[in-house]
């Protein structure tokens, strides 16, 4: 049998799985919302960021990673966080929410104020070792999607996708949009070559990318 392009990373093994549960039960911290290059933190650690379309659910699964119900603020209006926010996982690990893209309503000029912003950031930040680019597991890969991964693609960072939502739908409609995900993913260089396919209300997948995150080297 062929096996599956992108497959869906299996559970973590004990030694990643409780360091993924350290990393996350240890403290974290808001450090700083970033507008500029110019106000970024000290690059002293390793980081990942979290991309995704407005209203993919990236602040819920942040607060569902950390455990925190409010750590990453969740809005009802779409395109409100316009920073780059940095949070502090101990003195390890930086976990970086960048702002949403996609969002049709937003002001042209800050939209490209994101765009140069999130462009500098991708190619000049030595310590980001991996973007995970959320993806709704509802709708799969849309073209603002396609758009971050070419430019993940253009400045050599590794991104992996992360599917959002999975508890929203029926299993059959989650793997119809599952390989859509991975024809997508296929066209792409820069991406990692498994799935982490996620619920932040049913805890499905936490676990596997605390682990992802606590080992990255």
């Amino acid at each position: 049998m062929t096996p599956l392009p992108f497959p869906i990373a299996e559970e973590p093994e004990f030694a990643a799985r409780e360091a993924g549960r350290l990393l996350f039960a240890g403290p974290v911290d808001f450090v700083k919302g970033v507008v500029a290059m110019s106000g970024m933190p000290p690059a002293d650690r390793i980081e990942v960021c979290f991309a995704g379309r407005s209203n993919v659910g990236k602040s819920s699964l942040i607060n569902a990673l950390t455990g925190r119900k409010n750590l990453a603020r969740a809005s009802n209006t779409p395109g409100r966080t316009q920073e780059i926010n940095y949070f502090a996982l101990g003195a390890e690990r930086y976990l970086v929410d960048l702002p949403g893209y996609g969002y049709a309503e937003a002001p042209v000029a800050a939209v490209a104020k994101w765009q140069a912003l999130l462009k500098s950031y991708l190619s000049g930040r030595q310590t980001l070792r991996r973007a995970f680019v959320l993806i709704d597991a509802r709708h799969g890969v849309k073209v603002v999607d396609e758009e971050i991964m070419d430019l993940l693609d253009r400045s050599a960072v590794t991104f992996q996708a992360v599917m959002t939502k999975a508890d929203k739908i029926g299993k059959a409609e989650l793997e119809k949009n599952i390989d859509q995900t991975r024809a997508a993913l296929s066209k792409h260089p820069a991406a990692f070559p498994e799935l982490i396919v996620t619920s932040s209300e049913k805890g499905l997948g936490i676990e596997t990318l605390r682990a992802t995150i606590a080992t990255l080297e």
